[in-house]
C-alpha cells in the first residue's frame, strides 16, 4: 500500500483510537460520577433514617416512661378501690374499674407455691396464666413480693413499682402491651394495669421511622427501604412458647421497619448484612430481581448501648444505565462526524507530502545502486527540502565511508584476536587455533606442548603500586616471554590477569621444559617500577598432547593443575603434569578431612631447627616448624598441607598449635638448662586480619607459657608488610614494645624497597635460602646475599641466612659479618627429644 493511501488510513485510525479512548474515559467518568452521586444520596438517606431510628428509640423510651408513670398512678387508685384480698374481687369489678381509670385492662397476680399466677383480670386470657417461664419478668415479681427495689435492668423501677418494656402479650400475642406492676405489702396480690395496641404504638405510628422510610421510597430511583435486625435476619424465626402461644418477640423480628417484600433475596442479602456488621463498612451489589436491574446497599449502624442494625436500600440501577446509554449515543454520533472531517483533511494533506517523497525515493534508489554523487533538486523550505540536502550530502560521503569501513574491518579483526594491553593474541584466538593445530599434529604424528604461566604474588604489585603500574609490568613480562620463544611453531596468548598460555609444536617434554625454564629465569630478573626495583617470579605448568590426554579442554586443565602444583612448591619453577598431580587434586578432600581430625586430636607435631651463632659456635635459638605424620597417609609434607590449611581457614588452628607448643617447650628448656634460647614462629597473613586480637592472643600465650617476650620472635613475609596499614604497623609496634623481635622471612623474593623497611618496626632480615643455595664453590651468585647484608647493616638491622648447607657458603657469609645462620650444615629440623639431645651435645 502506498503512503498516499496509508496516511489517511493512519490518521483516521489514530483519531478513531483517540475518540474511542475519549469515549471510554468519558463513559467511565460519567459512570463513576453517577455512582458517586448515588452513593452520596444513599449515605444522606441512610444517615437520615438512622437518625430517625435513634430519635424514635429515644422518644419511645420517653413515651414508655410517661406511660409507666400513668400506670403507677392507676395502680395506686386501684389499690384504694379494691379490698386487700383478691378472693373478695370479681372480674366484672375489674372491667368497670379499667374503664373508669381509662386503662386497657387490669390483672391481679398472686403468688402460689411455685409460681406467680393471674387470679383476677378484666382480660379472660390473663386468668390462671402462669409467669414462671417469663425470665426477668418473673424475677421482678419475686422482688416486688419481697418488698425489695426491682433491679431488673429493663423497664422502669419506682418504689413498690416496676413497669416492663413494651412487648407482645404472652397471653395474647396479637396485641402489644405496656404493663405496670404495683405491690406495697398491703394486699395479697400484685396490681397489674396495662395499655394495649394503639394506646402504646400511637407515638411510633405518627413519628417513627416507618413514616420517614415511606417518604423516602417516593424519591426517584428508590424502590424499597427497610431496617433489618442482623442478629435474626435470614435465620429461622426465634419463637417463644408460653401459655400455649407461639410468637416472636418484637426485638427478635428480622425486620424492624420498612418493607422487604418487593425485591427479596434472602440468601444473598443475609451474607451482605453480616459482612456489613462485621466490617462496619457499607456493602452493595447489583442484580436482576423480578425483571428489574437493581442495586442493593447495606449500611451498618452501630450504637453504643443498643443492638446494631442494618439499613437496606434498593435502588433502580436502570436509571444509571439509561443515563449512561444516552451519553454514549451522543458521543458516538459526534465521533462519526469528526471521523468524516479527518478523513477528508488527511487525503488532502497526504497528497502534499507523498508527491515529493515519491521523487526522493526514485533518486535514492539510484544512489542505493551505487550511483554516488547523484544530486536531487527539490525547491522546498520544509523538512523534505532539508531531507533532500541531507541525501545529497550522504551521497557524497558514502564513498568515503566505504573506504573507511574496509580499514575499520581490518582493525576490528585484529582487536577481536589480540589483547589490547600486551598486543599478544587473546583467549578467543587461542581457542580457535587449538583445534586446527591438534588436527595438524595428528596428521603429521607431531606433539603439542601447552605451557601455562602465572606470575607469583602479582596481586601485591597491584595492591602496592596500583593497577597502572601493574599494567606496565605485564607489558614487560609479555615482551620477555616473546624473546624466550623460538621464532616459529608457537602461539603465545594472554588469558587474562597475570596468566599466559604458550602453545608449541613438535617439541618433546625435555625441549618444552627447557623453554619454560628459560622463561622462568628471565622473568625472575628485577623490574624497575616507579623508580623501585621489584623482584617477581612465575610458576609454569606443562601438559603434552597426546602423551597426557587427547581432549583439548583437559589438556589446558592439566597444564593449569601443573602450574598450581608449582605454586604449592614455592613458585619460581616448572612442573610437568603427571598422574601424581591429578591424584593430589583428587586426594585433596581426603587430606583436608584428615588434617581437621589431626588438629582436633592434637596430632600435629612441632620440630625445631637450630639457629647458630658461627662466631661463638653456639645455639642461640630455633625456628618452630610444623610436621604431620598421619595414621593413614603417613608423612605429609608442609608444602602439601600448609596451602590446604590456608585455603580452608585451618591455618589459624595450626598457628595456635605451634605457638602454644613451641613457647611452652622453649620456656621449659630455658628453665631446665639455665639458657636463654629464643624461638621464632611464622605468622601468616591470616593472623594480621585482626591485628589487635592477634597482639592480645600472643601476650596471653607468652604469659601462660611463662616465656620472656625477649626470647620470642615472629617471622613474617614481605607481602604482609606491603599493605602498610595503620593497624598492622600499630600491632607490630605493640609486639616490639613488649620485647618481641620481628623478622622478615624469605627476604629478597618479594619487593625489596628501602621505603617500607625504614618505616616499619623490624629487627631482622632473613635471607631466602634460594639465594644461599645458588652460591657455588667458586663464590658465583653472591651479589644478592651480599647486597642484602649491606642493606641490613645500613638500616641497623640484624641479618640471618637460612638454607646454609656447605662450609664455603658458611665461610662466605661469615666473611661478610653475617654470623647468624640455620640450615642442614648444622642440623635439620628436630623433634623436641632430638633437639634436647642436640643441646646436651
Amino acid at each position: 500500500m502506498s503512503i498516499k493511501k496509508k496516511l489517511p488510513l493512519i490518521f483516521c485510525l489514530i483519531v478513531f483510537i483517540i475518540l474511542v479512548a475519549n469515549n471510554a474515559f468519558h463513559y467511565i467518568r460519567s459512570k463513576n460520577q453517577l455512582l458517586d452521586y448515588n452513593e452520596k444520596e444513599i449515605a444522606m438517606i441512610t444517615k437520615e433514617v438512622s437518625v430517625q431510628v435513634e430519635n424514635t428509640k429515644q422518644g419511645s423510651e420517653y413515651v414508655e416512661d410517661i406511660l409507666a408513670r400513668e400506670l403507677r398512678i392507676a395502680s395506686i387508685a386501684i389499690r384504694k378501690a379494691l379490698p386487700p384480698r383478691y378472693q373478695d374481687v370479681t372480674n366484672e369489678q375489674l372491667k368497670e374499674l379499667a374503664k373508669e381509670l381509662r386503662v386497657s385492662h387490669i390483672t391481679l397476680l398472686a403468688k402460689t407455691k411455685d409460681d406467680v399466677v393471674g387470679v383476677r383480670s378484666s382480660d379472660p386470657k390473663e386468668i390462671n396464666m402462669g409467669t414462671k417461664g417469663w425470665g426477668y419478668w418473673y424475677d421482678a415479681y419475686l422482688q416486688l413480693f419481697s418488698l425489695k427495689p426491682v433491679t431488673v435492668k429493663k423497664g422502669l423501677s419506682l418504689p413498690y413499682y416496676w413497669s416492663g418494656p413494651m412487648e407482645k402479650a404472652s397471653s395474647n400475642p396479637d396485641h402489644i402491651d405496656k404493663w405496670g406492676y404495683y405491690y406495697d405489702g398491703t394486699t395479697n396480690y400484685i396490681i397489674e394495669p396495662y395499655f394495649r395496641d394503639h394506646k402504646v404504638l400511637e407515638y411510633e405510628e405518627r413519628f417513627g421511622p416507618g413514616k420517614i422510610i415511606e417518604n423516602f421510597t417516593k424519591e426517584p430511583g428508590i424502590l424499597e427501604m427497610s431496617v433489618l435486625n442482623p442478629k435474626n435476619f435470614g435465620k429461622k424465626k426465634e419463637e417463644v412458647h408460653l401459655n400455649g402461644n407461639d410468637y416472636t418477640r418484637i426485638s427478635a423480628e428480622p425486620k424492624w421497619y420498612g418493607s422487604y417484600e418487593k425485591y427479596p433475596n434472602i440468601n444473598v442479602d443475609t451474607k451482605f448484612v453480616r459482612k456489613a456488621i462485621q466490617t462496619n463498612k457499607v456493602q452493595s451489589y447489583k442484580d436482576n430481581l423480578k425483571d428489574k436491574s437493581v442495586m442493593k446497599t447495606f449500611v451498618p449502624v452501630k450504637t453504643k448501648l443498643d443492638q446494631p442494625y442494618v439499613i437496606c436500600l434498593v435502588y433502580d440501577y436502570g436509571l444509571i444505565q439509561s443515563e449512561l446509554l444516552h451519553e454514549l449515543k451522543v458521543h458516538i454520533m459526534l465521533s462519526i462526524v469528526i471521523m468524516i472531517v479527518v478523513l477528508i483533511i488527511s487525503f488532502i494533506f497526504s497528497r502534499s507530502i507523498t508527491k515529493p517523497i515519491g521523487y526522493i525515493v526514485e533518486q535514492v534508489n539510484e544512489i542505493a545502486q551505487g550511483n554516488f554523487g547523484k544530486k536531487l533538486h527539490l525547491n522546498r523550505k520544509d523538512e523534505l527540502g532539508f531531507l533532500t540536502e541531507n541525501v545529497n550530502a550522504l551521497s557524497n560521503h558514502l564513498q568515503h565511508y566505504v573506504n573507511d569501513l574496509n580499514q575499520s574491518k581490518k582493525l576490528i579483526e585484529y582487536q577481536a584476536y589480540h589483547d589490547p594491553l600486551t598486543g599478544l593474541t587473546n583467549r578467543r584466538y587461542f581457542q580457535e587455533k587449538l583445534q586446527p593445530i591438534i588436527n595438524q599434529a595428528n596428521e603429521k604424528g607431531e606433539t603439542v606442548s601447552v605451557l601455562f604461566i602465572d606470575l607469583d604474588r602479582f596481586k601485591h604489585v597491584n595492591d602496592s603500586f596500583g593497577h597502572n603500574k601493574g599494567d606496565e609490568l605485564l607489558k614487560i613480562v609479555a615482551n620477555r616471554i616473546q624473546k624466550c620463544l623460538p621464532e616459529d611453531n608457537h602461539i603465545i596468548t594472554r588469558q587474562g590477569g597475570d596468566e599466559f598460555i604458550i602453545l608449541m609444536n613438535n617439541l618433546d617434554v625435555k625441549a618444552s621444559k627447557a623453554v619454560a625454564e628459560e622463561i622462568i629465569n628471565t622473568l625472575k630478573k628485577p623490574y624497575s617500577i616507579a623508580g623501585i626495583e621489584v623482584y617477581l617470579s612465575a610458576s609454569c605448568g606443562i601438559s603434552m598432547y597426546p602423551e597426557h590426554t587427547n581432549n583439548l579442554d583437559t589438556l589446558i586443565i592439566y597444564a593449569d593443575m601443573a602450574m598450581y602444583s608449582a605454586k604449592k612448591l614455592g613458585g619460581n619453577r616448572v612442573v610437568i603434569f603427571n598422574e601424581q598431580i591429578s591424584n593430589m587434586n583428587q586426594e585433596r578432600p581426603r587430606l583436608e578431612s584428615r588434617l581437621r581430625k589431626a588438629i582436633e586430636s592434637q596430632k600435629i607435631e612441632v620440630h625445631y631447627q637450630p639457629k647458630m651463632n658461627v662466631q661463638t659456635e653456639t645455639i642461640y635459638g630455633a625456628e618452630a616448624l610444623l610436621r604431620w605424620t598421619d595414621e593413614e597417609l603417613g608423612f605429609v609434607s608442609p608444602e602439601v598441607f600448609i596451602p590446604i590449611a590456608e585455603d580452608t581457614g585451618l591455618i589459624q588452628s595450626l598457628w595456635e598449635i605451634v605457638m602454644k607448643k613451641a613457647c611452652h617447650q622453649v620456656s621449659e628448656w630455658n628453665t631446665k638448662y639455665h639458657q636463654s634460647l629464643n624461638i621464632s614462629v611464622n605468622f601468616s597473613a591470616r593472623q594480621f586480619q585482626e591485628p589487635l586480637n592477634m597482639v592480645k592472643h600472643v601476650k596471653e600465650i607468652l604469659q601462660e607459657s611463662k616465656l620472656d617476650p625477649k626470647n620470642f620472635e615472629i617471622e613474617i613475609t614481605e607481602s604482609i608488610l606491603l599493605t602498610n596499614s595503620k593497624e598492622l604497623v600499630q600491632s607490630l609496634q605493640s609486639l616490639q614494645n613488649m620485647g618481641i623481635a620481628i623478622s622478615i622471612d624469605d627476604f629478597g623474593t618479594g619487593y625489596s624497597s628501602l621505603s617500607y623497611l625504614k618505616n616499619l618496626p623490624i629487627n631482622t632480615l632473613k635471607i631466602d635460602k634460594s639465594f644461599i643455595q645458588n652460591i657455588t664453590k667458586n663464590l658465583v651468585n653472591t651479589e644478592i646475599p651480599e647486597a642484602i647484608i649491606n642493606m641490613a647493616r645500613g638500616l641497623h638491622l640484624d641479618v640471618i641466612a637460612e638454607g646454609v648447607e656447605t662450609d664455603y657458603q658458611k665461610e662466605f657469609l661469615r666473611s661478610k659479618d653475617c654470623i647468624q645462620m640455620q640450615g642442614y650444615l648444622f642440623s635439620k629440623p628436630l623433634s623436641k627429644e632430638a633437639f634436647e639431645d642436640f643441646l646436651k651435645n
